[in-house]
């Protein structure tokens, strides 16, 4: 099984995971979620291990990137998680 952790300490460590991988998290969503990220490309939307799909690493990094260059100040991983929840709920 895949080690779990916080949905935050993935955020805090996407560029150590392979791009193509998949997060899972449990739901609801909050940074102190437990979650996961799979090496393998997800196959489909379904839970795996208890967890529901959240994002593929390079969709995650995509969007933090794109949101972090209009910030003025860094934001703090904590903020960069609930803005990626908030993405993930109303716009993904």
């Amino acid at each position: 099984m895949e080690q779990i952790m916080t949905l935050i300490a993935i955020v805090a460590n996407l560029g150590a995971f392979d791009k193509n991988a998949t997060i899972y998290a449990a739901e609801p969503w909050t940074p102190d979620s437990p979650a996961f990220v799979d090496p393998e490309p997800a196959s489909t939307l379904l839970p795996k291990h208890g967890m529901s799909y959240f994002f593929e690493v390079f969709e995650a990094r995509d969007f933090l990137h794109d949101w972090l260059e209009g910030e003025d100040k860094p934001p703090t991983w904590r903020e960069q998680c609930e803005r990626l929840i908030i993405y993930a709920v109303d716009d993904a």
